[in-house]
């Protein structure tokens, strides 16, 4: 399915909506409402330009986000205590040398970004 207007964007929220309140276990119903979920994403990709960050810590919370992933599931994939994470992105910790390293090769964040970010 493909969304190639702001209407259809529109309609394919209501439906969705529609769809979340009564699928409960329907399998078939949940397939719907995952597929009407992917076009509405793939719309946003396509038409939404969404402010990029200006922080680092706002830039890692996105590529959390695009990622799927947990301050947890980061922390493995950077190879750092999940403390570590959590006080970096409270401000509580400074960025290393090592942990930008990490952040440009595991996450994919410009290390131009990254060191004017420091």
């Amino acid at each position: 399915m493909i969304l190639s207007t702001e209407t259809d964007y529109k309609q394919a929220f209501i439906e969705f909506d529609k769809l979340v309140a009564t699928m409960n276990d329907d399998e078939a119903l949940q397939m719907q409402a995952r597929q009407l979920a992917e076009a509405i994403q793939d719309y946003e990709q396509r038409h939404i330009a969404f402010p990029k960050p200006t922080t680092l810590i706002g830039m890692i919370e996105l590529k959390m986000y695009e990622k799927r992933l947990k301050q947890k599931d980061l922390a493995q994939l950077l190879n750092v205590e999940t403390s570590r994470i959590s006080e970096l992105l409270n401000g509580k910790r400074k960025l290393t040398i090592e942990l930008a390293k990490q952040l440009h090769e595991k996450l994919g964040i410009d290390g131009n970004f990254i060191l004017e970010s420091v």
